[in-house]
């Protein structure tokens, strides 16, 4: 796994909400709570940008369609396989770090399961 500093976040023990990039993937990062959580950028459904959501009661809220995800575990409201995908967040130095499998570890980690 690959970590990536996101130094654009400077108060990150107040609540935001924002698009990220870590390597080639557009991330929304979200404080909330008083935690930091990394979840897929765009909705699966309605393709609308999860950084222009809010979150309510630990699940961040697509703009288009109001449908929303669990921050801890990207499962959707409804249904049984309807997620987002979430990364570890780690804090270090002040900074927050985002990690990623390459394409090559998750074909990998595909085989190992």
């Amino acid at each position: 796994m690959k970590w990536y500093k996101i130094p654009e976040i400077q108060n990150f023990d107040q609540p935001f909400i924002k698009r990220v990039k870590a390597g080639d993937k557009s991330i929304c990062l979200v404080g909330y709570n008083g935690e930091v959580f990394a979840v897929s950028a765009m909705c699966p459904h309605a393709g609308g940008d999860l950084s222009e959501g809010w979150c309510n009661n630990e699940k961040l809220v697509c703009p288009f369609h109001r449908y929303s995800y669990d921050l801890r575990t990207g499962k959707g409201s409804k249904g049984q396989n309807d997620y987002i995908n979430t990364y570890p967040v780690e804090i270090r130095d002040n900074n927050i770090y985002i990690g990623a499998l390459s394409f090559w570890e998750r074909i990998k980690q595909g085989f190992n399961t």
